[in-house]
């Protein structure tokens, strides 16, 4: 198959899976790096995840430019991709999500987001907080719209594989399309099973060897690969795998 028609398919799954798996909603968008060409990227034009279609996916430049002429409206926030895909050329797959399970984490002044369960453990040990609002004054929307906020989103992600957005979300990045969408599923139930240990008292997160052990897994195994074969199957896409 034509790679660009793979990653176009590709982008679709990931969207749908993520879209049943209720990590987005009726908001939040999942785009791939280009295959042929690391200083684009593909992403759907603006439309709920669990309703894209593989005509729907095109390919961006780093700017938030469509490549081609394109009509349809675009996602607001499309500059978070580029930005990302900018300053980390080894991610392949970037998600902006709203998972409501993430928000307390997001906005807590005395509690961070920690990996307390193995499936995420290579998060790493520290999630930074986006504060939009430290270098762009209390008067946006709280919204990514535009590249140098992109980039500032990017430069608080650093070297880390996600980072919470204080008040609106979080950014993931992939190292595959497969791996983003893995690590996405159990991101909110990391934080479900969090919160409720905090209720019951003290609790144990994943320790630094812990998570140095999950880092140094090969996510190309077929035991991590699985689930983007199960989830696809379940979210009604599976015949995009072909």
């Amino acid at each position: 198959m034509d790679p660009i028609e793979r990653a176009r398919r590709d982008v679709v799954i990931a969207n749908r899976i993520l879209a049943q798996q209720k990590v987005l909603d009726a908001y939040g968008h999942v785009s791939l790096r280009h295959p042929l060409d690391p200083t684009k990227y593909l992403l759907a034009v603006s439309m709920s995840p669990g309703i894209v279609e593989v005509e729907d996916v095109i390919v961006f430049n780093m700017d938030g430019t469509p490549a081609e002429p394109e009509t349809r409206p675009l996602y607001l926030e499309r500059f978070i991709h580029g930005g990302v895909y900018e300053k980390r050329p080894e991610v392949m797959a970037v998600l902006h999500s709203h998972a409501d399970d993430l928000l307390p984490f997001s906005i807590s002044k005395t509690t961070r987001f920690r990996p307390v369960i193995h499936a995420v453990g290579d998060i790493g040990e520290d999630v930074p907080v986006w504060d939009i609002a430290d270098r762009f004054g209390d008067g946006t929307s709280l919204l990514v719209t535009n590249m140098a906020q992109g980039r500032d989103l990017a430069g608080c992600l650093a070297c880390n594989r996600m980072a919470l957005m204080r008040g609106h979300g979080f950014v993931l990045a992939g190292l595959s399309g497969s791996d983003l969408v893995r690590l996405a599923v159990y991101i909110p139930r990391n934080a479900r099973v969090l919160m409720n240990a905090m209720r019951m008292g003290e609790y144990k997160a994943l320790s630094r060897g812990e998570i140095e052990a999950r880092l140094q897994l090969d996510i190309t195994s077929p035991a991590l690969k699985r689930g983007w074969e199960f989830w696809a199957r379940e979210a009604g896409c599976g015949h995009l795998l072909d």
